[in-house]
């Protein structure tokens, strides 16, 4: 009779322990599929899977932060902001949140728009017929070389905006030397449009910033960053080398706008490009050189910088600057 209990309550741990086992199981596979979904900029896919996540942990601070980040991804702006205020905490992400998603309600409901087959334009003010569809046929032919160079497609459409007042430069303070950004839409000043020899190479590096974006969902060192979108739009290649101190990584990893020296500002954006030069030289600097520089980016979100870099160089970030001193 003992051992009959005995076999029992032992069949009972067993089954239990097995049930919970297949269900963190399942747990860990919806977790990778969600992640997936987020470095493809399948926002659906990954919303579809937060929620199902949320129903067995609905006080899960992180997963109910990734959902508001999913409704402004997906430009459901109201929604985000009504979710963000219904939850019962507060942070400084979800405060970011709503600033920009009401920014960008007020901006899809103020500006002119048109479209072509890969970007929604968004324009402030009356800018010419021709310079709007000036920026688009542009911005077609740049989407093409780009995704050629890397051999990727963005799963979603894009936007720029082309902007004359200042409250639609974006969200964030921005030293006097930034015009054109990239923060989730293209931001270009209209202005920019009456100099060709200026706007289509500024056209080329925001759009390269919009696809690194779209190829990873890690946090990519500005010199990784910049220094690519550098040599993509191949107006800089004439620099002389700058003169002074160089700089240390760290200046060279957190983000520029910080920088409120031009000439210092000069210098780190001179080095992310020489940086970036050298990976692709290393691998010849062909289409190769191109495709592997992406698969690297891709690899950050798993590896992180140090780990990609050495799995397709085989050097550090440290290693790298140190080489092109």
């Amino acid at each position: 009779m003992v051992l009959l209990v005995l076999f029992i309550f032992v069949a009972f741990v067993f089954i239990t322990y097995s049930k919970k086992n297949a269900e963190f199981e399942e747990r860990e596979a919806m977790v990778k599929e969600t992640n997936d979904c987020l470095a493809a900029g399948d926002w659906k896919c990954a919303e579809r899977n937060v929620r199902e996540l949320l129903k067995a942990e609905p006080n899960d601070t992180n997963l109910r932060m990734h959902l508001a980040g999913l409704l402004l991804e997906q430009e459901r702006y109201k929604e985000c902001v009504s979710y963000i205020e219904s939850l019962d905490f507060m942070s400084e992400k979800l405060d970011y949140f709503i600033v920009k998603a009401k920014r960008l309600e007020q901006e899809m409901e103020n500006l002119g728009v048109e479209k072509s087959m890969h970007f929604r334009l968004e324009f402030d003010g009356s800018p010419s017929k021709k310079d709007v569809m000036e920026a688009l046929a542009v911005l077609e032919v740049a989407y093409d070389s780009i995704s050629n160079l890397f051999d990727f497609l963005p799963e979603n459409k894009m936007s720029l905006v082309l902007y004359q007042e200042k409250e639609y430069q974006g969200v964030g303070p921005r030293p006097d030397w930034v015009a054109a950004v990239f923060d989730g839409k293209l931001r270009v000043p209209v202005n920019l449009m009456a100099y060709r020899e200026v706007y289509r190479p500024v056209l080329f590096h925001e759009l390269t910033h919009s696809f690194v974006r779209s190829m990873t969902r890690a946090q990519v060192p500005l010199w990784m960053n910049e220094g690519i979108a550098m040599v993509v739009d191949g107006s800089h290649n004439d620099e002389p080398r700058p003169i002074g101190s160089y700089p240390n990584l760290k200046s060279l990893t957190d983000p520029f706008v910080n920088e409120s020296n031009t000439e210092k500002a000069k210098k780190l954006y001179w080095f992310s490009k020489r940086m970036v030069q050298e990976l692709l030289w290393r691998d010849g600097g062909g289409a190769d050189a191109f495709r592997n520089f992406a698969k690297c980016l891709q690899d950050l979100q798993e590896l992180g910088t140090d780990g990609a870099l050495k799995k397709h160089y085989g050097m550090t970030a440290r290693d790298l600057l140190e080489s092109v001193k």
